[in-house]
């Protein structure tokens, strides 16, 4: 399988893009920038270069990054078509993740202008990160595949059938605490609990309002972090090391754990604005990572396991 540099370089870029527009938004929403342009989209306030306030350049600059990135994955989709189109059966990995990742991003730029010109509600408004997270994995997983071609890690491994129900469970579970993080953001919920790992002094507060949000959150997280380390475990156990899955489950668990104490890093300078920014960009990098390496997971173990028909 032939990948040349300049593809691997444009995949890289398109995934890096994919970041920095996860990232973005993020601080869009960390900042309360989201009306940084009014009811207008493309336009900001009517213009192509608003004028200078800090939430519509937040705001603009969210959407030029986005608006390149998007033109990063058209570029980097028509290259893999264009260079596999006539193998496909070969090529349906980065087929598939290049198909995903352009995918995504339509629905993303879609949902961010309709919620410019469509005030949405949290709940909505959460899944925006979600289809960010989607996207940006997509990018990564391409990434990681061209660097697999290159390196000749493509040879056919056989990895035990019990690994990939875990490990898809176990992304599926993290998408849903990542949605439960990104509705915190949406609802200004970030408050509810004070102090950690007790929350306002209490190992179970009251389960209502934004206290309760908060408490469900770190319950779902910890969660997340028993699961991981379950299915570290059982890859140790059960797979000899098998196509790398055991050193990308040791990464996803030290990844939780940072996590959790990114958690409480972001817990502890809610009252500091210019640092909960901070750490609030923190606390997403370190999920992104950790969603991006689950998912990888689950298509290696899907891919190599024992019985599947190549």
């Amino acid at each position: 399988m032939m990948v040349t540099g300049r593809f691997r370089a444009l995949a890289l870029a398109a995934c890096i893009g994919m970041l920095l527009v996860l990232l973005a938004g993020a601080l869009v929403t960390n900042t309360e920038s989201g009306r940084g342009c009014g009811d207008d989209w493309p336009l900001c306030h009517g213009k192509f270069i608003p004028a200078y306030t800090l939430e519509s350049m937040i705001e603009y600059s969210h959407r030029l990054v986005s608006g390149l990135e998007g033109l990063l994955v058209l570029a980097v989709s028509l290259s893999v078509y264009s260079k596999y189109r006539k193998n496909r059966e070969a090529f349906k990995e980065p087929l598939f993740y290049s198909g995903t990742a352009l995918l995504f991003t339509v629905i993303q730029a879609l949902m961010g202008a309709a919620a410019v010109m469509w005030p949405q509600s949290p709940p909505i408004l959460a899944i925006h990160f979600g289809i960010s997270l989607i996207a940006f994995a997509a990018t990564l997983l391409l990434v990681v595949w061209s660097y697999r071609v290159r390196r000749g890690m493509e040879a056919v491994y056989r990895v035990p059938s019990s690994i990939y129900p875990r490990a898809l469970a176990t992304a599926v579970y993290c998408y849903f605490v990542v949605y439960l993080g990104a509705y915190i953001r949406h609802t200004d919920s970030a408050g509810g609990c004070e102090g950690w790992p007790l929350c306002n002094g209490q190992v179970i507060p009251e389960l209502e309002g934004a206290t309760g949000a908060v408490f469900i959150h770190r319950v779902a997280a910890l969660i997340l972090g028993f699961a991981i380390a379950g299915l570290y475990f059982h890859i140790r156990r059960v797979s000899h090391g098998s196509a790398g899955l055991t050193k990308s489950s040791a990464w996803s668990l030290a990844l939780v754990v940072i996590q959790v104490l990114s958690g409480a890093l972001l817990t502890a300078t809610i009252g500091d604005k210019d640092w909960f920014v901070f750490t609030s960009l923190l606390h997403n990098l370190i999920i992104t990572g950790l969603f991006g390496i689950l998912l990888d997971m689950v298509i290696r173990s899907w891919r190599l396991r024992e019985g599947r028909v190549q």
